[in-house]
């Protein structure tokens, strides 16, 4: 075997000593009083006993799936029962990854509320490297995790001299895809649960307590702070790092299967060299997000945490797209075929900085939809003076418009990164753009570390200064979730491609006739399942709110004293209410992902399902980009009234009739960013990976419904042919 299988998963490894190093350096930071220590016991009890709760659930589910998996891999030859084992590691390391995040996030917050009494400097150097452990842990797991069982299936299924386009390659590909399935099931569950149960908490605790009665957003007086605060962990934490983690992994398994079709024999490597490239990018992505995180740094309380933040993320681009330049030229052949498109290895590092070029410039158009200061966050805040109902309109109308420029990027970039290397060209684009997933990840995962900060530094009653600090980090925190979001939206909408590509190729078919009634039906079906998958999940939210705001009322009403500082709410009471809502409301749009692909293929065939995954992955990412956007946007402009805004020559703060109007507009935009929004890049993954998994069974079959309905059309027929 070629050693260099072996620098796949040490670069992992390399990535989980950095991750123990930084872990340990925010474990010895202050964590301040013991005020601030026991608010930071309830917050990480909380999130514990949340994921133990879901833990459980999700258990269940991975042991059922495995055997069904295993049974399945025993009725074709294209497939094999090992693809159980590689599920559950998959789903064991994808919610290993959200553990990983959720406990040091738990350490890091009242670490950075210590640390922003003495400077804002020091708060974000321990708010970042808190999540720069995140980051770095998440993909070092994956890489390592991806890298370790490639090698292994590659002995035992590959035998000395086999061909590596040939049918023993393609079986260990097949069981690789039941890793990423894993992964990406789990995180569904995380990320909707999670959705759910921090949402379900934010909106009882603004609702009741900024719009009833009147105090701060974290004020310790509320008895929905402490879900509130453990919402922002095991949402925007343990969920958004099983997110990323399932589709890091999703889109190198993407590039992978295209590349065990492309005839490479000309190479030092026995023909695997486009295979082990995407998992090389990957690699090489981590370490220079390491070496990226030490320039994400500021020295005065006036230098900005955004440039900061850009520096680090600007650099590690940078650095990865030199290093992809040497590792594309040292492991491809001059020239490589794929399905008779021929194409040169300098084409496929040219895809690669198209991947590249278009993830920063959708963080870029991002950022610009949901930053302060800038017009689509400036509309909202002037229609906010005008009441209520027209700070929903301007924030419906910022989301819609927000998806008019990513569209484009992303569309030129399907085109460009198609005509440099084909549909390889359009995978190992997205393995790119996901390389640097640690620092992305590490930026992302600093807001809820320092929104935390700033709801125990309320609840502490510190000094006015402190709180200035970690709403300075807590704003920025904001737009870098919202750009992390458009980050993956994009890159779902690149792998998916990729994934529907392999699908076609595994499952025999050699076209999508939309001329088809059953495929043009599988086309609108597709289209309607994000609508009804975000239904579900912000219906979820709404009931969990409901209860919260209730059982928060009540405990204003029945417990004498809370307002007066005399009696200590029952915080317990509000985490059960997130805790069970949560686990309960999650399976429902979860089954709607894993169960319609299995339903439409084995009952319309390949063909049919093609349609659907069509559906799913337009209609998904403009529903992703509209939700995200808009609830970004409508977050910012509540929080631009802390520092005052200007609205027809009068300055409004906190308190004012147009900040509830804001505050209003953030309520609604919460399951919007939260839960739905995030939700719609690992719906449209999961479905292509279903679908791929299933595509050595459905191809085995006679699919007479699918062939017995065909519309015969008045002129010539167009038939739209998968490359």
């Amino acid at each position: 075997m070629n050693s260099i299988l072996y620098l796949i998963p040490a670069f992992g490894v390399v990535g989980l000593i950095v991750m123990a190093i930084k872990s340990a350096w925010v474990k010895k930071q202050d964590p301040g009083t013991a005020t601030m220590q026991e608010l930071a016991g309830y917050i990480a009890d909380g999130a514990m006993a949340f994921l133990r709760a879901e833990w459980k659930i999700l258990g269940y589910f991975a042991v059922i799936a495995a055997i069904l998996l295993g049974w399945s891999g025993t009725l074709v030859a294209d497939s094999s029962p090992l693809i159980a084992v590689s599920f559950l590691l998959g789903a064991v390391l994808s919610a290993f990854a959200g553990y990983i995040g959720m406990k040091i996030a738990t350490k890091a917050n009242v670490r950075t509320t210590q640390a922003a009494r003495t400077s804002l400097a020091q708060a974000l150097k321990v708010s970042f490297t808190g999540g720069s452990v995140m980051g770095i842990g998440v993909a070092g797991l994956a890489i390592l995790g991806l890298g370790s069982l490639f090698i292994v299936l590659f002995q035992i299924f590959v035998p000395e001299g086999a061909a590596i386009n040939g049918i023993e390659m393609k079986r260990a590909i097949e069981v690789l895809a039941g890793f990423s399935l894993g992964a990406e099931s789990i995180a569904l569950f995380a990320r909707v649960g999670g959705g759910i149960y921090t949402k379900a908490a934010d909106v009882g605790a603004d609702l009741v307590g900024k719009v009833e009665a009147g105090i701060p957003e974290d004020d310790v007086r509320n008895p929905a702070t402490i879900a509130d605060n453990v919402g922002d962990n095991v949402g925007d934490v343990a969920g958004m790092g099983a997110d990323l983690f399932g589709s890091y992994v999703a889109t190198i398994l993407a590039t992978m299967v295209l590349g065990q079709e492309i005839d490479a024999s000309a190479d030092k490597f026995g023909g695997l060299s486009p295979i082990l490239l995407p998992m090389m990018i990957a690699g090489l992505g981590l370490i220079f997000s390491i070496v990226a995180t030490w320039f994400v740094r500021i020295k005065q309380e006036t230098d900005s945490v955004q440039n900061a933040l850009n520096i680090g993320n600007w650099s590690s681009i940078i650095m990865t797209a030199i290093a992809s330049y040497f590792a594309v030229h040292y492991l491809l052949p001059e020239t490589l075929v794929h399905r008779g498109t021929a194409f040169t290895s300098n084409d496929v590092f040219m895809a690669i900085i198209v991947g590249l070029v278009v993830g920063t410039l959708m963080s870029l158009i991002t950022e610009y939809y949901t930053a302060m200061g800038k017009r689509p966050v400036l509309s909202i805040i002037r229609q906010s003076g005008t009441g209520h109902a027209t700070n929903i309109i301007g924030g419906l109308s910022v989301g819609m418009e927000s998806t008019v420029l990513p569209i484009i990027v992303l569309a030129a970039g399907i085109i460009v990164s198609f005509e440099f290397a084909g549909l390889y060209g359009v995978s190992i684009a997205a393995a790119g753009m996901m390389a640097t997933t640690a620092m992305q990840l590490a930026i992302d995962a600093f807001g809820p570390i320092a929104d935390n900060a700033g709801g125990i530094a309320e609840m502490s009653q510190l000094p006015e200064e402190v709180r200035h600090r970690t709403d300075n980090l807590d704003a920025v925190g904001n737009t870098t979730a919202a750009t992390g979001k458009g980050f993956a939206i994009a890159s779902a909408a690149l792998t998916s491609l990729a994934l529907f590509a392999a699908f076609v190729g595994i499952s025999g078919i050699t076209a999508i006739d939309i001329y088809k009634a059953p495929v043009l039906a599988g086309l609108f079906i597709g289209g309607m399942i994000p609508f009804i998958f975000s239904s579900l999940a912000i219906a979820a939210v709404g009931r969990a709110a409901m209860d919260m705001v209730n059982e928060v009322r009540r405990q204003f009403r029945e417990i004498p004293g809370i307002m007066e500082y005399k009696s200590k709410p029952e915080y317990e009471k509000c985490v059960a209410i997130s805790t069970k809502a949560s686990i309960r409301e999650m399976i429902a749009p979860g089954a709607i992902a894993l169960l319609v692909p299995v339903i439409v293929g084995f009952t319309f065939g390949p063909e049919v399902l093609g349609g659907v995954l069509a559906g799913v992955t337009v209609s998904g990412v403009l529903m992703g980009m509209f939700q995200s956007n808009a609830g970004g946007a409508w977050d910012n402009a509540k929080k631009s009234f802390e520092k005052g805004v200007e609205i027809n020559g009068q300055v409004y703060y906190k308190k004012s009739e147009p900040h509830k109007a804001s505050v209003t507009g953030d309520t609604v935009g919460d399951p919007f960013k939260d839960t739905s929004g995030p939700s719609m890049n690992i719906l449209i993954k999961l479905t292509s990976i279903v679908a791929l998994i299933i595509a050595p069974h459905i191809s085995h079959h006679d699919h007479a419904a699918a062939k017995a309905v065909e519309t015969k059309p008045v002129v010539e027929k167009v038939t739209t042919v998968a490359p």
